[in-house]
């Protein structure tokens, strides 16, 4: 609020003096021109140093920030709901998808709360003045963060199964999801105590100059860098095989698509090699969209706002780089239209800024394009439109109730889908087969019977084709089908083997006694 007091300096700029020390003091853009006497910027700094379609500008790009969060939240609810032959869900597209939300927060909170920039006439608020700047501060740095990181544990995992052959399995996602949350969750808690957020550029909170270097701006391109190196090692392997694979005429290789040995990946040669490369590839070539597409806006973003934040701070040090803008504005009496091309020493220019918010808020929509499928649609149209039916039943059976057999005379046996048997709680079940009638002692088999005898309208009866089919007999010793063998006896005596049962040892002594004169000489 200002204090009673009359202010000394030109039009539009406001006398410090007469302002309390409220909100966030160090975001005030001042010049001292005499000892007693600090003019300052009035607040927001945007209203100054942007056209009035700046606001536009901004709503707009949050406004796509929600359809990017819409897509996210499809995108979760599709893998919560939908079973995996449909969405083909993956922890590290999970966890992506989820950073990607926390990041579009930050600018869909302003835009849903549409929170005060400043707490006085000069002065910007920040998180310790407005419960809005420290929400849409603290998603803002936390979606950063974790996008960061989870783009780099993609990557990682990605190299390490092209380059080194590993299978990431159970221990590497249990290392992905403390690295990939706990590591933001520090870097948020650091960021808002070394530095703080406040509203410095738009209606979004941003981190504070102080320290902001230290403990956001530079862990986060060397991540970023990281994830680069990483990638392009990946595609550099991936070059190197694929050029080693052209040079490989070896026999073995256009025979066969395995490794030499089996389980041994060392054994490839390089055409096995790049088949290999190359599956991975078609499968994950998403993801690797998704990594860099993610990384660019991260770096984009970053070296932007760290040039903004540099730039405003020489200003404050340095008087002499906004003179030019400061007596056009004094000379048109605060009309900023002319002074526009002035203000570039002060901000950064409209194009490019619009090109950042814009691609942040589009990072929830490329998701949905890359990791979404078409299936997920057919998914969720199959779970609205079909309606489970009451009268579906496990096993098809035959119903023993005369009146439905009077109401479809054209179903005599129903069989079970799966065992291929009448199933009826009233008569015993027995075996039927496309050319075996039914008993005759069944129902069902009863009006088969008469219905296959019964006389045509010309007098003559219908033939019966069925009914004296010879039964066929499964030999002893057939092992055709998958039972087991049936308890077969022989005689000792047709092999001449020694018998082994007391009985038949028995015999082998009357045997032994009695010497045909015949047999003597067989062999």
């Amino acid at each position: 609020m200002a204090t009673n007091g009359t202010n000394n300096c030109p039009t539009p700029f406001l006398q410090d003096s007469l302002f309390t020390d409220g909100g966030f003091v160090e975001g005030r853009i001042c010049q001292k021109l005499t000892e007693e006497l600090t003019c300052c910027l009035p607040c927001p700094m945007t209203d100054w140093a942007y056209p009035d379609a700046f606001q536009t500008m901004s709503s707009a790009a949050n406004w796509v920030a929600v359809a990017g969060t819409i897509c996210c939240v499809f995108l979760l609810l599709s893998w919560a709901v939908l079973p995996v032959d449909k969405t083909y869900r993956h922890y590290l597209s999970i966890c992506l998808t989820v950073a990607v939300i926390f990041m579009s927060l930050g600018f869909v909170i302003p835009l849903a709360g549409n929170p005060e920039q400043c707490f006085d006439a000069i002065t910007p608020n920040s998180m310790k003045t407005g419960s809005m700047c420290a929400a849409s501060g603290f998603f803002l740095i936390l979606g950063g963060w974790s996008g960061v990181l989870w783009v780099f544990l993609r990557a990682l995992s990605l190299h390490l199964q092209i380059c080194w052959q590993l299978v990431v399995g159970r221990s590497f996602m249990w290392f992905s999801q403390a690295f990939g949350w706990g590591i933001p969750i520090i870097g948020v808690v650091v960021a808002f105590v070394l530095s703080g957020v406040s509203f410095r550029f738009g209606p979004t909170c941003h981190i504070n100059h102080k320290n902001s270097l230290a403990d956001l701006w530079i862990p986060l391109l060397v991540f970023a860098g990281l994830t680069i190196i990483i990638q392009f090692a990946t595609f550099g392997y991936c070059i190197k095989v694929y050029l080693a694979s052209l040079a490989d005429n070896s026999a073995t290789t256009e025979g066969s698509g395995m490794p030499s040995y089996t389980n041994s990946i060392r054994t490839m040669t390089p055409k096995q090699a790049y088949r290999r490369v190359r599956r991975v590839i078609a499968l994950q070539w998403r993801g690797i969209a998704i990594v860099l597409i993610i990384i660019a806006d991260v770096i984009f973003f970053s070296i932007i706002f760290v040039f903004q934040d540099t730039t405003v701070e020489s200003v404050k040090h340095d008087q002499s780089i906004a003179t030019p803008w400061v007596l056009c504005l004094v000379k048109n009496g605060g009309d900023k239209v002319p002074c526009l091309g002035e203000a570039s020493t002060l901000a950064v220019n409209m194009p490019t800024v619009g090109a950042v918010l814009f691609l942040l808020g589009m990072n929830g929509i490329w998701l949905l394009v890359l990791l979404g499928r078409w299936s997920m649609v057919t998914g969720w149209r199959d779970l609205f439109t079909t309606v489970p039916s009451r009268s579906k039943r496990e096993f098809v059976s035959v119903d023993a109730r005369l009146d439905d057999f009077k109401k479809d005379t054209r179903s005599y046996e129903m069989l079970s889908r799966d065992t291929g048997k009448i199933m009826d709680d009233s008569v015993t079940p027995y075996a039927v087969t496309p050319i075996s009638p039914i008993h005759a002692r069944s129902p069902v088999g009863a009006m088969n019977h008469e219905y296959l005898h019964m006389p045509s309208s010309d007098g003559r009866r219908t033939p019966d084709y069925f009914g004296n089919t010879a039964r066929y007999q499964t030999p002893a010793r057939s092992f055709s089908s998958p039972r087991p063998p049936q308890s077969v006896t022989w005689d000792a005596r047709e092999t001449y083997a020694r018998p082994t049962s007391p009985y038949g040892q028995q015999q082998q002594q009357q045997q032994d006694r009695y010497v045909n004169p015949l047999g003597m000489n067989r062999i």
